[in-house]
C-alpha cells in the first residue's frame, strides 16, 4: 500500500508540475464599452436605422399611392372623367363651329374653364403673307398664357 501512495503522489506531482495560470482580465465585447471597432459599430448601427427609417418611408408612400390609384378606378371616378370628357369635348365642338362656321361665325369670344380664361377672335391678314387667322388666347389660373393662331381658308382637306 506504501508504494500504491507513493507511485499515486508521484503521478500527481508530474501531472501538477505541468499546470500554469495567468492573470485573470475582464474584456467588454461590446464596441460600445471596449472602445475597439468602435466607429464600425456606430456605423452599422446608423445604417440599420437609416435602411429602417427608408423602409417605412418606402411603406407610406406605396400606402398612399395605393389608396389613390383605388380612389381613381371607382365607378363613381371613372363615370365623372368620361362626363368631364365629354363635356369638354362639346365644348371644342361649340366652339370650333362659332370659329369656323359659313353662316354664323363669330368673330371673336371668350369664356371660363375651371379657372382658365379662353378668349379668341379673328384677326384679318395677321398671319403670315396677310393670311386671315383666328389667334385662340388661355390664360390659367397661375398667369400663365398660350397664344394659339390657326390659320383660316388655307390648305384643304
Amino acid at each position: 500500500m506504501k508504494i500504491k501512495m507513493v507511485l499515486v503522489s508521484l503521478i500527481l506531482t508530474i501531472i501538477t508540475s505541468n499546470a500554469q495560470s495567468d492573470q485573470i482580465t475582464h474584456k467588454f465585447k461590446s464596441p460600445s464599452f471596449s472602445g475597439i471597432g468602435t466607429s464600425a459599430h456606430y456605423l452599422t448601427i446608423e445604417n440599420q436605422e437609416r435602411s429602417r427609417r427608408e423602409e417605412i418611408k418606402d411603406d407610406i408612400e406605396a400606402a398612399i399611392a395605393a389608396a389613390e390609384r383605388e380612389a381613381r378606378n371607382t365607378t363613381q371616378a371613372k363615370f365623372l372623367r368620361n362626363l368631364e370628357s365629354r363635356i369638354y369635348a362639346q365644348i371644342a365642338k361649340q366652339l370650333v363651329d362659332n370659329m369656323f362656321g359659313n353662316d354664323t361665325a363669330s368673330t371673336s369670344g371668350s369664356f371660363e374653364v375651371s379657372g382658365n380664361s379662353i378668349t379668341y377672335e379673328t384677326i384679318v391678314g395677321g398671319g403670315a403673307d396677310g393670311v386671315d387667322i383666328i389667334r385662340i388666347t388661355v390664360v390659367s389660373e397661375d398667369g400663365t398664357t398660350t397664344t394659339l393662331d390657326v390659320p383660316i381658308g388655307t390648305g384643304g382637306f
